[in-house]
């Protein structure tokens, strides 16, 4: 292959093809059980260790607004989603949502990322409830097993945790009965989660004491002075609340769970966007509530980092709301194990079926209308690692892998939005690209109503260095402080800004068809792409190698197979009257 066919192969696009929504998989989700689905995989460990981690150590009692940040960044991921969910109704999540607006290579890229993605948010919620119900017996499980089979690798486990390997297998065989049986389950144990919530909400409401978000150093007993940092409400300071916010940001993580399943939700257009909404609104509400009774029922240097609120309601002399708030806790990480898993086998079919992975993922089971060998391949991978694999290894790779998404997805609302419609492509006669034109263009002194190529072009540009630009400033901020990074930051600042206004002054398609569109285009994507990157600068470099390990083994896997069984390629090889196939002409989009 050509170094010019390669290059088309790579940025071919699938089509956005209204009115298309056949499948093989059963329509059977409805708004309430999309909402639960969202919330439940979300719900789970983070409302009840992170905000008494994040209290204890990095904010104090202003772990309420690190949350609220954590949410607002969130949301912006939430609604770029919601606008590609009325889009494209489709399973594969920023798979099909990236393969749609940037091209083949980049949607692989994804793809393959959102596979390790959710195969290590499985394998650490199903490590974390093992490691949660094995406490309540006194740590038997874990004794036991390190002394009949310990494993003395330090980025392993102490012992093969065969006790959530089995975990991950019930959930897989769940899963792989039928998505309405598994939902409706999933239903319940939601159910239960909001309702130990509430609990938690009320007893801690009666048990709360603002003195405690009021606490001066004198008021702190010397032997917690040097850990509990100044007192009061931001012990940490603004710092300490940031920091707080990029950790409570991944407890926002599972939510984009929901937009995986637009071939299996009966009104994908309608009821994606709106239950994303929705149960991101439920999730903030949940952590602000909660992270609010937990700081004022208990001085933040006292929580226990690792269950909280059992800790906490055994120290106010309530033994029995503690029982309570264990078995919810159990019900809730079930719920949050299945939302982890949920996704996995629709962005393996969804792959299997563009032909970018190994077609028999894409073989759905006639009876229970599901993709067996996904799922079953997906439960034994996440199973094993859950097995193998110590949990804070596991945590530091989910991560990278959300906020690359969560980042694809808002550049795609962008270049999606700039797009040269059809129509005005096939009616309108071309303006010259002279360097003057695109001078012009790039604060619209053309005038121009509608995209056409020039403003499309300029657009794609801009959003390419911005990219670069935004990866540099962050990169730059975390850098010692000194004058000249000062102002080197202030400088590259400064173009951030002039590139929104360049983005600004382009015209925008006309999306009122939308069921859900993104409000405020540019800015919204573009903060969101903003504070994306700036929390993956974040993260150390052993996370970014293994990243990169993975991203190795999946691109060998798409150039040996995947580019040549895509069925885009399939799509463009025709037959001619001597029988030798040739490649048409590919068109692409970026």
């Amino acid at each position: 292959m050509s170094c010019g066919r390669l290059f088309a192969a790579l940025r071919r696009c699938k089509q956005l093809e209204g009115g298309d929504n056949t499948t093989q998989l059963s329509r059977c989700l409805g708004l309430l059980d999309l909402t639960a689905l969202g919330v439940g995989s979300t719900l789970g460990l983070g409302v009840y260790v992170l905000a008494g981690a994040v209290a204890k150590t990095v904010a104090g009692p202003a772990v309420t607004i690190s949350f609220l940040i954590a949410a607002i960044a969130s949301a912006f991921a939430g609604i770029c989603y919601a606008e590609f969910a009325s889009r494209v109704p489709k399973a594969g999540s920023a798979y099909v949502y990236s393969y749609v607006s940037v091209g083949e290579f980049i949607a692989f890229t994804i793809g393959w990322n959102l596979i390790l993605e959710y195969v290590i948010g499985t394998a650490s919620v199903a490590k974390g409830m093992a490691n949660y119900i094995d406490s309540l017996c006194n740590n038997t499980m874990a004794k036991t097993m390190t002394e009949w089979a310990p494993m003395r690798i330090g980025f392993m486990a102490d012992y093969p945790d065969f006790f959530a390997f089995f975990l991950v297998l019930l959930i897989t065989i769940l899963l792989g009965v039928g998505v309405s049986e598994s939902t409706k389950l999933n239903n319940v144990f939601t159910a239960l989660n909001l309702a130990t919530v509430v609990i938690v909400l009320v007893t801690g409401a009666l048990w709360s004491d603002t003195k405690n978000w009021r606490l001066t150093p004198e008021d702190i007993p010397a032997e917690y002075r040097d850990a509990a940092g100044a007192g009061g409400f931001m012990p940490w300071g603004f710092a300490g609340v940031m920091a707080g916010a990029a950790k409570c940001f991944f407890g926002f993580v599972g939510f984009d769970c929901v937009a995986t399943t637009g071939e299996e939700a009966k009104n994908p257009k309608r009821d994606i966007p709106l239950s994303i909404v929705m149960s991101l609104t439920i999730i903030f509400l949940s952590y602000f509530s909660v992270a609010t009774v937990l700081t004022m029922m208990w001085p933040y240097y006292l929580q226990d980092e690792d269950a909280p609120f059992p800790y906490v309601f055994e120290q106010i002399g309530l033994p029995v709301i503690k029982w309570i708030v264990t078995i919810g806790a159990v019900f809730a990480l079930c719920t949050s194990l299945l939302g982890a898993m949920f996704p996995l086998p629709r962005v393996l079919y969804a792959m299997g079926s563009d032909g970018v992975l190994f077609r028999p993922f894409a073989v759905i089971n006639p009876r229970t209308q599901t993709p067996l060998l996904a799922t079953a391949l997906s439960g034994l991978f996440s199973a094993t690692m859950a097995a193998l694999f110590n949990l804070n290894q596991l945590i530091d790779m989910m991560s990278i892998g959300t906020l690359l998404a969560y980042t694809i997805v808002a550049t795609s609302v962008l270049i999606l939005r700039y797009e040269e419609e059809s129509s005005v492509q096939l009616s309108s006669k071309a303006l010259p690209e002279s360097p003057y034109s695109v001078a012009r263009q790039s604060f619209n002194l053309l005038g121009l109503k509608a995209p056409t190529a020039l403003s499309y072009t300029i657009a794609k540009w801009t959003i390419a260095i911005f990219f670069a630009v935004a990866l540099a400033t962050c990169a730059l901020l975390n850098g010692e402080s000194s004058k000249a990074l000062g102002t080197v930051v202030g400088v590259l600042g400064g173009v951030l800004l002039l590139l929104l206004l360049v983005l600004y002054r382009q015209p925008r398609q006309d999306v009122s068809h939308l069921t859900f569109k993104v409000p405020l285009v540019p800015l919204v994507p573009y903060v969101s792409v903003c504070m994306n990157v700036y929390l993956m600068t974040q993260l150390d470099y052993q996370t970014w190698v293994r990243f990169i390990i993975w991203l190795v083994i999946g691109y060998l896997i798409y150039f040996f197979y995947g580019i040549r069984n895509s069925s885009l390629r399939e799509k463009d090889i025709v037959k001619t009257p001597n029988g030798i196939h040739d490649e048409k002409h590919i068109v692409t989009k970026f």
